[in-house]
Parts: structure tokens; sequence; C-alpha cells
């Protein structure tokens, strides 16, 4: 494997395991899984990244640091394997990783800081703070201020 190749699999390893903590998963997921499963290998290979991301979240602080790592290394370890068992162009991988850091930027350029304020006095119903909200719906039973005493 050349250098360019060795140095896109161990970035293309490292950005998905950046990718598995953030709302872009999915799509990197089914990236991920076309490509390690285009030989057939493995048929499991989508429900073990979703176990791993699964693991990883679910770690604490320190351990997620580990855990990191240890997925980096493994998938890192099969990407490798599939660029030397391919034709020795390894486009396929280069367009695979050009993929996912394209997704990770992109990930990265949405990420902002959201300062919510709650202001006027009590809340008479559901308030939610978020960046982005779409669908929502309350169903919240009307009390009729006239009828309180």
């Amino acid at each position: 494997m050349d250098s360019e190749l060795a140095v896109l699999v161990a970035s293309g390893a490292t950005t998905l395991v950046s990718l598995m903590v953030t709302d872009s998963w999915t799509h990197a997921r089914e990236l991920v899984g076309r490509y390690l499963t285009r030989t057939g290998a493995d048929p499991d290979t989508f429900d073990d990244l979703q176990d791993t991301r699964t693991r990883l979240l679910a770690a604490d602080s320190t351990e997620r640091e580990r855990t990191a790592r240890e997925v980096s290394r493994r998938y890192g370890d099969r990407l490798r394997r599939l660029a030397e068992a391919d034709d020795g162009s390894g486009e396929a991988l280069r367009a695979l990783l050009t993929s996912l850091l394209q997704l990770s930027a992109s990930a990265a350029d949405s990420r902002r800081t959201v300062d919510n304020r709650i202001s006027g006095g009590v809340q008479h119903g559901p308030v939610v703070q978020s960046g982005t909200v779409t669908g929502l719906t309350f169903h919240v039973d009307h009390v009729d201020r006239t009828d309180r005493q």
C-alpha cells in the first residue's frame, strides 16, 4: 500500500470514529457499510457499526477515549485489508474517505453555539430550547383561566 493510501486509511478510521458521535452518523454508517460489504464478506457490518457506536456513546469520558482508539484501530485494519485486496488503485477507498472527510467537515460547520433564555415571568406551557426543531407537536389540555379561584 502506498504511503498516501496509508495516511487516508488512518485518517478515515479516525474520522469514522468522530462521526459516530454526531448527527451525521446515519449517512456515515451507510457509506462505510456499503464499502465494507461490497465484497459480501460480512453481512453483519451495519449492525456491527451501530453496536460500536452504541458502545462508544455509552462509555464514560475516560473509557470513551480508550474505546475510540480501539475502534479506530479495528476499522483502520479493515480498511487497510480491503485496500490491499483491491486492484491496487485504491480509488474506491479514496472516494469513501473523501466522502467521510467532507461529511465530517460539514458536521463541524453545522455546530454552533445556541444561547436560549426564557424571560417574561411564568410560562404556562411547554418550553423547548433547541438549535433546530422540526415536526414538533404538543398536545396540551387547555385550562381556562377564568375557572381558577
